[in-house]
């Protein structure tokens, strides 16, 4: 009996990571193919495993097993040094919906829920974990317009988040060459 309550215990905290904040909803129409490259971390909400990094990606590629490889990269200038995290991510239902389960740690998934997006270019996306503490602002380019801006901010504002804890991250060791900021 033990055993049962343990696993359902485990099986309840489990899912829970795997839930969204109220009002988040995962777009529809995803497209994984395109998701897949550099993305540039612009905002997020401070949380222990990337604080302090500036210069921050995510590289998206395609797994053996059909799911997606993360590579997580940012700049520690307190360590003066890069510093780089592998993980992996599955669909957590349907692949046409932007709701994956992310792991960097062994058999444990957090929620990762793309909950607007560029859709017609695949330029920014606006990325939520299983609460209101994780947060993420992601584009193709180290920089976005200040619309964009206002936009995530207003968005997330109204879903609960807290706009004042935004942390806009410093990319200013990846600023694209000349020829690509054209």
């Amino acid at each position: 009996m033990a055993k049962v309550l343990l696993i359902a215990l485990l099986s309840i905290l489990l899912a829970g990571c795997l839930g969204s904040p109220e009002g988040v909803v995962a777009i529809d129409g995803f497209d994984k193919q395109r998701y897949l490259g550099r993305w540039y971390e612009v905002a997020r909400l401070d949380h222990s495993f990337e604080r302090g990094l500036s210069n921050v990606t995510a590289e998206y590629s395609l797994r053996e097993d059909g799911g997606i490889r993360v590579i997580n990269r940012g700049y520690s200038s307190e360590a003066s040094a890069w510093q780089e995290a592998e993980g992996r991510a599955y669909f957590v239902a349907d692949e046409r919906q932007g709701h994956l389960k992310v792991s960097f740690f062994g058999p444990f998934y957090g929620s990762y829920i793309i909950f607007e997006m560029d859709k017609s270019d695949y330029g920014y996306a606006f990325v939520a974990g299983n609460s209101t503490d994780y947060l993420w602002l992601l584009a193709r380019t180290p920089t976005i317009s200040p619309l964009l801006r206002e936009q995530f901010i207003q968005q997330v504002t109204k879903l609960g988040f807290d706009p004042e804890a935004l942390i806009f991250v410093d990319q200013g060791l990846n600023k694209p060459p000349a020829a690509e900021a054209n």
